[in-house]
């Protein structure tokens, strides 16, 4: 039986960590061979085709077990129930270790983290160097408490500019079409594994988005809008869904049936001078770096792959190439424009790598979240805004059956049967939420309360806290786990545990904060331990440590003034705010049904009004912008 572990996670989590535990190791391709009764008995990651190399090839596997299972079956079926046994013992529920959380696990996750930066090439450990925005997020979250000018503030939020920078430059990026390749196989952050992944792009473009925020600078801007295009370009369907995926490798020329990892993207020295001129591609070849032999360091392409080809990677900016060539920095920018599109027309022939067109609600969450993002802090963000709406409304149409509250997880050119598991469920309604304070539309958050209830119905551990990964009796799943590890995604229960604090704060729900905090009681044992591996749930406890700030707007939405108190408020980076509309419509009308101090906002004068309030105590409220901004920026 193949199976495809993006629409069956749930499938892939259990028998990846039976790999893992009797490996030592874990990767995919994954192969397990299991009992009848779906027990596994033997795993492990790649086999070849024959046995070399000491290494067992899988028809001489296959050939073992079969004699083993023949001759020897009850050993085999006492091994699985063993083995399953143990799993059960690992994953079951467990009560709350009654270890209280507090600032210290923020401060123990921190030091962990600084422990972990590489000052030389930056970012978090050794090669290979995998994208981590969970721990940016958590890193600009420590530095907005601790504050920027702080010492420890200052390293959080310098290792996280360093970090994107360095990735910005770096052959991780595709400079030519956007976005983000999966990982660097190397510490320098340029040769990529060439794959291009939806979830990472999401992240991505919110982490440099919050960057932006922060530091004001267009750099920032820059990448996140070159992420987003790119996925509007290359991984939206026509009816506004985001596709999941575009593969590493893809045939070296059409017709043939040579492939190879990255053959789109590289580049050879000669086809580069053919296609821009000697002057300008002297100065193209300067910037990114680009050499006759190649540019792969040496130890990053130990088989040859890209011998004589080059992985775009951006060594000198247009002030430097200006200044090497004795040339205007206008000059080199209007050049480097027109030859960074010349190569992509030029690459645009060339055949494409597959598209994985699955849509998985999950990583549309995600990508919602970062339109949505984009729509309130990018100038130009209206585009992105409304991405963001018709990836929505897709979602709801074709991917939720409202007649039982049933939401699916995977379309491909018709909606699949596999219903949605605890990520699409958090992941989504993340999505709702934020694009509610993009649009004020009240449908999404009216939508994901509808959806809370749900996922809370389906996935809740009412014994001891947290979200199962799985509904309760889900057909051939031997165990159901719960997982907090963040991963190239965050944990589902990290993200569902933002939720309920935002809920809670948005619609005044004391169940949801409950819940909220048992969660967060029932993780405190890996908090405390582990803490650099869950940077997203740090994010939550952060949140869940210290006040919360509600921006209440007393206003029509298309007012002049709400506009643009809300483009000044979108300026400032505010973690963990909630910015809610009382329009004296339905908007209003939902909201103070579940909160009673929604009831009693109105605008003063008949003007736009704000009020600005910490866990619901508010200021006096404003209705002009100077004094709007001087309350956001005391």
């Amino acid at each position: 039986v193949k199976l495809d572990r993006e629409e069956r996670p749930d499938v892939d989590k259990i028998y990846m960590t039976f790999v893992q535990a009797t490996t030592g190791s874990g990767g995919w391709p994954m192969s397990v061979w299991l009992t009848p009764d779906l027990k596994p008995v033997v795993g492990g990651t790649y086999f070849p085709p024959e046995s070399k190399f000491g290494r067992p090839g899988f028809p001489d596997i296959c050939k073992q077990i079969g004699d083993a299972w023949k001759n020897d079956r009850q050993r085999l079926i006492d091994s699985g129930n063993d083995v399953v046994k143990k799993l059960r013992e690992v994953f079951a529920s467990k009560p709350s270790s009654g270890q209280k959380l507090d600032h210290s696990v923020l401060e123990k996750a921190y030091a962990r983290i600084a422990s972990q930066y590489d000052e030389e090439n930056k970012g978090f450990g050794a090669a290979p160097k995998f994208p981590r925005p969970v721990t940016f997020n958590f890193l600009l979250r420590h530095m907005y408490r601790k504050g920027k000018t702080s010492p420890e503030g200052a390293e959080a939020l310098s290792m996280t500019l360093e970090t994107l920078d360095v990735m910005a430059k770096g052959g991780i990026r595709d400079h030519l079409g956007g976005g983000f390749h999966r990982y660097a196989v190397d510490q320098h952050w340029h040769v990529p594994h060439f794959e291009k992944m939806l979830y990472d792009q999401a992240q991505l473009a919110i982490s440099y988005l919050e960057a932006f925020q922060i530091t004001r600078k267009e750099r920032y801007a820059d990448v996140a809008s070159d992420i987003l295009d790119y996925v509007l370009s290359d991984m939206t369907s026509p009816e506004g869904g985001f596709y999941s995926a575009e593969d590493a490798d893809s045939v070296i020329e059409e017709g043939k049936p040579d492939h190879a990892e990255g053959a789109f993207y590289v580049w050879e020295y000669d086809e580069v001078n053919s296609l821009l001129g000697e002057e300008k591609a002297a100065w193209f070849n300067a910037m990114y770096g680009v050499v006759k032999g190649g540019n792969a360091p040496v130890g990053s392409d130990p088989h040859e792959e890209f011998k004589n080809k080059n992985i775009l990677i951006q060594r000198m900016d247009a002030a430097g190439v200006a200044d090497k060539f004795k040339v205007s920095k206008q000059a080199v920018d209007k050049a480097m424009s027109d030859a960074r599109q010349r190569l992509k027309t030029a690459r645009d022939k060339r055949p494409r790598p597959h598209l994985d067109d699955k849509i998985i609600t999950a990583w549309n969450g995600l990508m919602i979240s970062a339109f949505a993002k984009a729509g309130q802090i990018l100038p130009d963000g209206d585009k992105y805004r409304q991405a963001a709406m018709k990836a929505t409304s897709f979602i709801r149409d074709h991917m939720y059956d409202s007649s039982n509250q049933t939401l699916y997880r995977i379309y491909r050119g018709e909606r699949s049967g596999i219903e949605g598991f605890l990520d699409d469920h958090a992941f989504l309604i993340n999505g709702l939420l934020d694009l509610y304070e993009t649009t004020f539309d009240i449908r999404w958050i009216e939508w994901a309360a509808e959806l809370q209830e749900r996922q809370d119905a389906l996935f809740w551990d009412s014994d001891h806290g947290g979200y199962f990964a799985t509904e309760a009796g889900s057909k051939n799943i031997l165990l159901r786990m719960k997982d907090d590890y963040d991963g190239a995604e965050p944990s589902a229960n990290s993200i569902a545990v933002m939720n309920l604090l935002r809920l809670n704060h948005m619609l005044g729900n004391a169940q949801t904060l409950e819940k909220a905090q048992s969660s967060l009681d029932s993780f405190s044992v890996n908090l405390s331990n582990q803490p650099s591996g869950m940077p997203q749930m740090l994010v939550a406890v952060d949140h869940f440590l210290h006040p919360t700030r509600q921006i209440v707007f007393a206003a029509d939405p298309a007012s002049s003034l709400l506009i643009e108190m809300k483009r000044q408020l979108n300026e400032i980076f505010i973690p963990g705010k909630v910015v809610l509309l009382a329009d004296g419509k339905e908007g209003q009308q939902f909201l103070s049904t579940h909160l009673a101090f929604i009831q009693s906002v109105s605008r003063l004068d008949n003007k736009a009004t704000a009020y600005i309030c910490e866990d619901y105590v508010c200021q006096r409220p404003v209705n002009t912008l100077d004094a709007f901004v001087s309350r956001l920026r005391p």
